[in-house]
Formats: C-alpha cells, sequence, structure tokens
C-alpha cells in the first residue's frame, strides 16, 4: 500500500521517513518530495508498505501525531489516474519536482 504523508518538517530525509514506519511493519521505500530548483523539501513525502494490514495500522497511529514539533497527516495515497486538479496543463518536458535520493 502507497501512503502519502503531509506537514513533514523540511529537514527530513528519506531515512527518517522510513524509520517513523518502520515499528508498523516492513518497509519498502520512503521519499520526500523535493523541488528540483531549490533542492529543499516540500513537506510531502510517500512510503510504500507491502502488507496493507501493517499500513492500515500505520496510517491509524501516526495520522494526526505531533512528529517534530509539526502535527503529521498520514492517508493512503491515491492512485495517480484519481487525483483531480493540477496546476499544469499538457505533457509539459519540464518534471517540476523529484524525489530526494539518500
Amino acid at each position: 500500500m502507497n501512503i502519502y504523508i503531509t506537514q513533514l518538517d523540511t529537514q527530513w530525509k528519506d531515512l527518517d521517513l522510513k524509520n517513523l514506519f518502520a515499528p508498523y511493519g516492513e518497509v519498502a521505500s520512503a521519499e520526500i518530495s523535493i523541488d528540483s530548483f531549490t533542492e529543499k523539501s516540500r513537506g510531502f513525502g510517500y512510503v510504500e508498505m507491502p502488507n496493507d494490514e501493517e499500513a492500515q495500522k500505520a496510517i491509524k497511529a501516526l495520522n494526526e501525531t505531533e512528529v517534530n514539533g509539526q502535527k503529521i497527516t498520514v492517508q493512503q495515497a491515491e492512485p495517480k489516474d484519481v487525483r483531480k486538479g493540477s496546476y499544469k496543463v499538457g505533457n509539459g518536458a519540464v518534471n517540476m519536482y523529484r524525489f530526494r535520493k539518500n
């Protein structure tokens, strides 16, 4: 299951996110989105947990909790084709955002 996390501290790294979810089960991947122009965190990320039951436990336990002084929101991520609305129109060649690999 893919999990979407918002309101993250901008200093967080992928490993911090992985460590936050590790007590609830296996974490296949954890990535924080960064702005490709500024190289700074955008304050949200995604965690992939292969076991749906463990992922649901993590969502239930971590949603609306305070982490490093910030109240985070944790929810199941919607598939890309389900998301609605975007400021980008068309198939622009520039990907403004990417995920940090550390």
